[in-house]
């Protein structure tokens, strides 16, 4: 942190430091995601009011400001924007403050429960005291991942079939389609129309299926590797005990509970 200053400084100190303040800051960030995201799987398609309105504007604004709180800190602002996340938030927030523009553009709306993903980031990062967390950390990742696919192509199943087939009414019809597709159960009850329901269907059986062989691999191949990106390289992945990136040499700085 000795190369940032002022406001800066700060807010790095926030997202990336350690203390109270950070602890409590980033456990009220996975609260807020945590809460939004329910109120993302829940809302987007029920009928709207004008209290829906006033929560979009204020979820908008939190998002927002987070959003430019963490590109304004981001030691390289290129990599940042070649992120899928970043655009994802935008597109939240775009969402959420122009609803009658985007109303008919009702599958953006799913690209909220991305934000599941960044729930998961703050969990490890302000859980790296948690043993079961540290052990686990690619079980979870490879869950959240696998959850967030399903709730995305469940809103995809429900915008592109809501009105033109009568077996999907609601969006626990889709649901219920993209989990029984994934795991190949096919009762057969419901069934996708038209070309889009049968490029859907490749793509939940297809994606789906890859992702969930990740998990049964992560379960059943267990690595003993920690997550910390290298400054230097970008390494990401690394060993337990790593004081040097073995990939730049650059030291890294890995949190431990120490010698038990």
């Amino acid at each position: 942190m000795s190369d940032r200053k002022g406001l800066n400084r700060g807010l790095f100190w926030l997202y990336e430091g350690h203390g109270k303040w950070p602890f409590t800051f980033r456990w009220a960030m996975l609260i807020f995601d945590l809460l939004t995201i329910m109120y993302f799987l829940v809302a987007p398609f029920a009928e709207r009011g004008p209290q829906h309105y006033g929560i979009d504007y204020a979820i908008g604004a939190v998002i927002l400001l987070d959003l430019m709180a963490r590109f304004y800190i981001a030691k390289s602002k290129r990599r940042f924007l070649t992120r899928f996340m970043p655009w994802a938030d935008l597109i939240v927030v775009i969402t959420m403050f122009a609803p009658l523009l985007v109303a008919n553009l009702a599958f953006l709306r799913v690209l909220r429960a991305v934000r599941a993903v960044r729930a998961f980031t703050f969990i490890k990062r302000a859980g790296r005291m948690w043993g079961f967390i540290t052990r686990h950390e690619q079980i979870i990742d490879r869950v959240t991942n696998l959850v967030v696919f399903i709730f995305i192509m469940a809103a995809l199943v429900y915008v592109s079939q809501v009105r033109v087939n009568e077996d999907v009414d609601s969006y626990l019809d889709a649901l219920y389609f993209t989990v029984t597709s994934l795991t190949t159960t096919g009762y057969g009850d419901i069934l996708l129309v038209g070309d889009s329901g049968k490029v859907i269907s490749i793509l939940i059986m297809v994606l789906g299926l890859t992702l969930f062989l990740r998990l049964i691999r992560a379960i059943l191949r267990p690595t003993d590797k920690v997550e910390q990106e290298c400054e230097t390289c970008g390494l990401l992945r690394h060993d337990p005990d790593a004081v040097h990136c073995r990939h730049c040499g650059a030291v890294i700085h890995i949190h431990t509970k120490g010698i038990t």
